[in-house]
């Protein structure tokens, strides 16, 4: 009888606005500014980024956590600026624009032009929470599409888990942020190389 005498003051107390509504914190990724830039001629193509594939979790803006390798949960009051699919899509076209290798590099759209095609699936970018410590794990696939040719012509996965110092949520994003700049760097340097033992006319 306590219980339910309990649990109605409460649910009145919340109706008259007594318990005051948790804050919603939103997130965002970015990439640090280019310290160095190539010298060369930018290779004469135009490569267009296109909509990143991704599990349903990692297309909502609600931060994502792993409490194992087969259980998922996400954060209601912690979430991303915007969904992590267009967040690593931006920042991908960020990033090879910074390096001034290519011609241009454009965002997918209805009149949209290029050469090549540069489309992936982002396989998680999320906490994960283990015996080891809790740790922030992004993992990125990409392919190359060519256009003329009309094959993939290449592709490379990057995965990492880095370690979390604290329990925290900034402090998942902040390792997130590294592994996420580490990554874009891997894959778009790799990229680079691709096109360098592949001269374009």
């Amino acid at each position: 009888m306590k219980r339910l005498v309990m649990w109605t003051m409460t649910l009145a107390c919340m109706a008259a606005g007594c318990v005051k509504a948790r804050t919603l914190r939103y997130y965002t990724l970015s990439i640090p500014p280019a310290t160095t830039q190539t010298e060369a001629q930018p290779i004469p193509v135009t490569i267009v980024v296109g909509r990143l594939s991704a599990p349903h979790l990692l297309r909502d803006d609600r931060v994502v956590y792993a409490m194992s390798d087969v259980e998922l949960g996400v954060d209601e009051y912690h979430r991303w600026s915007e969904a992590p699919t267009g967040m690593i899509e931006r920042l991908l076209v960020e990033r090879l624009r910074a390096s001034r290798q290519y011609k241009a590099v454009q965002h997918l759209s209805s009149t949209t032009r290029g050469d090549y095609i540069l489309r992936g699936y982002l396989g998680a970018l999320n906490e994960v929470d283990d015996a080891a410590g809790i740790k922030a794990r992004f993992t990125l696939h990409l392919e190359l599409f060519d256009l003329k040719a009309g094959n993939v012509v290449w592709n490379e996965r990057f995965t990492s888990d880095e370690p979390v110092p604290q329990k925290t949520v900034t402090s998942v994003v902040q390792s997130l942020q590294k592994s996420v700049n580490t990554g874009l760097d891997q894959l778009t340097t790799n990229l680079g190389q691709y096109f360098a033992s592949h001269p374009t006319h």
